[in-house]
């Protein structure tokens, strides 16, 4: 089950981070349909957040069609973002994760990192997400 973390000081809407972390599991295959998000009240005991954020976000993403809510037993996915072997990203997982070894190692902060990524993907990538 996906665990939702809140950066009250990114300046990011809480309902967006949650909408953005479901949306990045469901990209990495973390969740897939079938799977049940937490409930409000679970979400709103791990992070202190009002429950009509966590249901704001919800509703989100049943709009985009990721989710839907089942009365009286949650909230599921029946969408995904993974694409086709997305599973075997495990040599590019480890390489990133040295990449990023060596930054932190180098002095980067996690905001220097930040920006600097941003850089080399928007080099790399049209405004589409495209090559």
């Amino acid at each position: 089950m996906i665990e939702f973390r809140i950066d009250r000081r990114s300046g990011v809407a809480a309902y967006l981070q949650l909408v953005h972390q479901t949306k990045q599991a469901l990209r990495l295959g973390l969740l897939v349909p079938g799977d049940r998000l937490p409930t409000a009240k679970e979400v709103m005991t791990a992070t202190a957040m009002n429950p009509n954020t966590v249901l704001k976000a919800y509703r989100e993403l049943e709009r985009e069609g990721l989710v839907e809510g089942r009365r009286g037993l949650g909230t599921f996915v029946i969408g995904t973002l993974a694409r086709p072997g997305a599973a075997d990203d495990g040599a590019l997982r480890e390489e990133l994760t040295a990449w990023l070894a060596g930054a932190t190692a180098g002095g980067l902060a996690r905001e220097d990192v930040e920006a600097l990524l941003n850089a080399v993907l928007d080099e790399y990538y049209d405004v589409g997400g495209t090559k």
